[in-house]
């Protein structure tokens, strides 16, 4: 054998789960097609950050008076923020590369696919292949933006998030066809950046998988920003032939037509696992996923799978715990399953949205009797200090035990906090646990802990 595990994809799930092999002595190698860190580092989690900072800053200029600065205001140069997000993305790329040297990874550059049990082919720019041996294989193909019938991308009038990042020039009108994060992302960029933005969503809310009074209250800011959003709708059909796009879109009252400069495609995400070698060595999948057990082991020995091509949130930072768990199975250690009802999500639009756990709606679903406590951030002091009172901290408790159900967050930072409630679901802390947790004072985590308080009748700034 060439190597004990050979990682096809160099995703957070795949580049993670390569160095934890190292550190656990495995000799590793990695496949990647195209650039290390896959689609997040590259055309995903890292570059949207960067653009939204920028938009973040633009929006700070533009309202520096509200702060009592004297400004004059600021100017969009497009190819610059799109030159910076590039950047960004480019040495966090980098940061993998050396990552791989000093873990001692083996890099091959090439297309892999599963040949047989224990052996990848990977083929390389010069149109050969060459054929690498492991003990164990894992599959971390990742995913790619997903594409309807009646809304072909076409990569410039219609087109996908990746295409999103690198537009060569910043259009004036566009459309955005879903909401969840990466349509609301993308809509709240190019509309701080001066781009008339439209949201067409097939579902009664917005970032439909938050809790309902957090897809409320971000609808009601997101239009106050002067994003139209437009619920309970489907897109029929997309007419690129003249200058721009004309939008055919069904709603309750009726068919409009919409006029954009382009239409961004945001309906979720496809799976990356044709071509790949899985129906040729019998690896069961299911409705474009890899059918695995709780340590990512597939139905063939030795082979897995990780990732957004497998059960569970197509997050990055499910993919990289997926990716220790399965290695350290796979070395002979003894891992707990992933929770995977205790998976933050995170969507970085301005205010942010976080939320882990059930949902109010779902609790009650599940037969739990609740206990709901909420704080607004219109009441905190260092929200408003900050000029950020937006939004609201929603906790979920158990009434009979105390159990920490779920938290749902709207507000600057919000996804800087969430990992607190993470933290304390793992560790099974209560709703008094959390009340008797002294938080720092002035922050936009007490309302956290005022949250907790406002469950069980003990709020005090409110």
């Amino acid at each position: 054998m060439d190597y004990d595990l050979i990682v096809i994809g160099s995703g957070p799930g795949g580049y993670v789960a390569a160095i934890r092999a190292s550190q656990l002595g495995l000799k590793t190698a990695i496949v990647e097609k195209e650039s290390l860190g896959g689609i997040c580092l590259n055309w995903g989690c890292i570059p949207t950050k960067a653009l939204l900072k920028s938009a973040q800053v633009f929006d700070y200029l533009n309202h520096a008076a509200d702060y009592g600065i004297k400004t004059s205001g600021g100017e969009v140069d497009f190819e610059a923020v799109i030159k910076r997000s590039r950047g960004v993305a480019d040495g966090m790329s980098k940061g993998v590369q050396f990552l791989m040297k000093k873990n001692k990874i083996d890099v091959i550059i090439g297309y892999g696919s599963l040949k047989s049990k224990g052996t990848v082919a990977v083929k390389i720019a010069d149109g050969s292949t060459k054929d690498f041996t492991a003990k164990h294989i894992i599959i971390a193909t990742g995913g790619r933006s997903r594409e309807l019938p009646n809304l072909k991308q076409d990569g410039k009038k219609v087109i996908g998030y990746r295409q999103a990042m690198i537009l060569p020039q910043q259009p004036k009108s566009m459309v955005v066809v879903g909401s969840g994060a990466i349509g609301i992302e993308f809509a709240y960029f190019y509309n701080a950046i001066g781009t008339k933005v439209t949201v067409v969503e097939f579902l009664d809310n917005i970032v439909p998988l938050e809790d309902e009074e957090i897809s409320k209250g971000l609808f009601r800011i997101l239009k106050k920003q002067g994003i139209n959003i437009m619920t309970s709708s489907t897109v029929e059909s997309v007419d690129t032939n003249g200058e721009g796009c004309r939008v055919n879109v069904k709603t309750a009252s009726g068919n409009i037509v919409l006029e954009a400069d382009v239409v961004l495609s945001a309906i979720g995400i496809s799976t990356n696992i044709e071509g790949i070698g899985l129906e040729e060595n019998g690896v069961k999948t299911d409705k474009g996923k890899v059918l695995v057990d709780d340590y990512y082991q597939t139905n063939v020995e030795g082979v897995y799978a990780i990732g957004d091509i497998v059960k569970g949130q197509a997050l990055a930072h499910v993919a990289s715990a997926e990716g220790i768990i399965c290695v350290e199975k796979i070395a002979g250690q003894h891992p707990e399953p992933l929770n995977y009802n205790n998976i933050p999500g995170c969507t970085y639009c301005w205010p942010e949205v976080a939320s882990v756990g059930y949902t109010e709606k779902a609790a009650k679903e599940a037969g739990y009797e609740i206990k709901v406590g909420k704080f607004p951030f219109s009441a905190s002091g260092k929200a408003s200090a900050a000029g950020a009172k937006d939004g609201f901290v929603k906790l979920i408790f158990d009434a009979k035990y105390g159990e920490f159900l779920g938290a749902h967050m709207l507000g600057a930072n919000v996804t800087e906090m969430i990992a607190e409630v993470v933290t304390a679901r793992k560790l099974e802390s209560t709703g008094h646990e959390i009340i008797k947790s002294v938080h720092p004072h002035p922050t936009m985590s007490e309302a956290v802990m005022e949250a907790a308080a406002d469950a069980y009748g003990e709020v005090i700034h409110l």
